[in-house]
């Protein structure tokens, strides 16, 4: 019998002083039965960092159960694939498809081998509407301890400094943007 994904809910309340930016999102996200908590809140700050209160559209995939989608993506109102947005470290023929299909590509990479991935990624560096975007270890490790099946969230941003707030904790979020 296969394993099934286990749901995890999100009230997040984001305030971006930076680019002022201020929304409440409900988001429902599926957990697949292979992927770590820390994965799983990378994606949740993905959806943070590309969200914004008129962003129809934008939304969790299937990712891990349908390998040919990414973890978020956002179509417009005609249903026409705007944004594809990676979390982790994918093949980079994934992403020059991805490149040619929609405006906007995006990769949120994470882990002790980012950067050797970012290094040895030609491709991408090539491509002028991907961006890629590193979170440090520090960084998920902290937002990991923030994970729990229903998480009400307080998500801050001022001159580039991101702050996620829960009731027990909070984690500072570090972004560098290599491309």
């Amino acid at each position: 019998m296969a394993l099934k994904a286990t749901i995890y809910k999100a009230n997040i309340n984001v305030a971006n002083m930076d680019e002022h930016i201020y929304g409440d999102f409900a988001l429902t996200m599926a957990r697949h039965p292979s992927e770590t908590e820390e994965r799983l809140m990378v994606r949740l700050l993905a959806y943070c960092r590309f969200a914004t209160p008129d962003s129809e559209g934008l939304e969790f995939t299937k990712d891990l159960f349908e390998t040919g989608e990414p973890a978020l993506w956002q179509h417009d109102l005609t249903g026409m694939l705007t944004q594809w947005i990676e979390v982790g470290l994918p093949d980079e023929d994934k992403v020059r498809k991805a490149s040619a299909r929609c405006e906007r590509v995006a990769v949120v990479a994470y882990g002790s081998t980012a950067q050797d991935w970012y290094q040895k990624s030609s491709k991408l560096k090539t491509l002028n509407n991907v961006s890629v975007w590193a979170l440090s270890t520090a960084s998920t490790e902290a937002v990991q301890a923030l994970c729990t099946r229903g998480m009400d969230l307080q998500l801050n941003i001022m001159d580039g400094e991101w702050t996620l707030i829960s009731d027990e904790a909070q984690a500072v979020i570090e972004w560098e943007q290599w491309q």
